[in-house]
């Protein structure tokens, strides 16, 4: 066992209740690689379990999906990795071990791959679990070429991703933005840039009036937006639904990136998109674990254009 830094949820509350503490953490089996984490970014899921814990599981809890930095230690069979390489990793933080925001994680093998060449290390911890819930939204939806998709949330991350890789996959992409960052989302490759607001569903219809073949809502607005897409589409969802999985004429498809946290070639695919320039690895702010709360409360007042980060040097 070693000892690590990491960033604890104690019990569920607000930004306050954040906290810094000493854990144990063990030895990496077999499949599995131990991480020294120089960034670990914070995203929406880590604000959901900071508010409602993770029930089954016992806390403290350490949040956080995504982590990039060296790798320190490697279990038997994980020879595609050798201690000191540069990694990024995607991580369940719903269990014993828990998350990413800590120094040391230890991680499965599958989850890691080498990080994006030319980017920091700090850009390279915005990437894993958008990337790989973009490209799993784009499965379930299952579009062909020449489809039209709608993506909610078009300036935030994960329509950064969702958009380009869309656009690879030959469909026609109309996202929202407001006036600020229409440039911005037009550079992510959107065909057309809608407004943001009451008036998307009656914007989405002028510019597909029988409906849009699918949306893939990153700005959950839910059930407003279903009227938007034509009978037999499809709508992806990344957070909770409390209904059927056909609505309105619509079929509901939940994200989950547990699905996909251990498909290697997806997270190797995802870096050499990077590499190409297909996607924007941006970062909003960076804090240390002692401030892991001011980076809760930058998240939650919204509008950011990036992660922010909790840095361990």
């Amino acid at each position: 066992m070693a000892m690590t830094r990491a960033v604890e949820i104690p019990q569920p509350g607000g930004p306050e209740v954040l906290r810094v503490a000493e854990r144990e953490v063990r030895d990496p089996r077999a499949g599995e690689v131990r991480i020294a984490v120089r960034a670990a970014a914070v995203n929406p899921t880590d604000i959901g379990l900071r508010q409602r814990g993770a029930p089954g599981l016992d806390p403290p809890w350490v949040p956080g999906m995504d982590a990039a930095g060296v790798v320190e230690s490697v279990g038997a069979g994980a020879e595609r990795l050798a201690v000191g390489d540069r990694v990024m990793a995607a991580v369940m933080p719903r269990r014993p071990e828990g998350g990413a925001q800590a120094e040391l994680v230890v991680v499965p093998a599958a989850s890691v791959v080498p990080a994006p060449v030319g980017r920091s290390i700090e850009q390279a911890a915005t990437l894993p679990m958008n990337g790989l819930t973009a490209m799993r939204g784009l499965e379930l939806l299952a579009l062909e070429p020449g489809a039209t998709l709608a993506v909610t949330g078009g300036a935030g991350l994960l329509a950064s991703y969702v958009i380009p890789l869309a656009k690879r996959q030959g469909l026609h992409v109309l996202a929202d933005a407001n006036p600020e960052d229409e440039e911005l989302v037009r550079s992510f490759g959107a065909d057309e840039v809608l407004p943001r607001g009451d008036g998307l569903v009656e914007a989405l219809r002028a510019q597909a009036p029988g409906g849009v073949d699918a949306v893939y809502d990153t700005a959950l607005l839910g059930r407003a937006v279903l009227p938007a897409i034509r009978e037999g589409g499809a709508f992806a969802f990344v957070r909770t639904w409390d209904g059927e999985d056909v609505e309105q004429g619509v079929h509901v498809r939940r994200v989950q990136i547990a699905d996909v946290i251990e498909r290697t070639g997806w997270l190797e695919e995802l870096v050499a998109l990077t590499a190409e320039g297909l996607l924007a690895l941006r970062v909003a702010e960076t804090f240390p674990p002692e401030q892991a709360a001011d980076a809760h409360r930058l998240m939650e007042r919204g509008g950011l254009r990036g992660r922010a980060l909790i840095i361990f040097d």
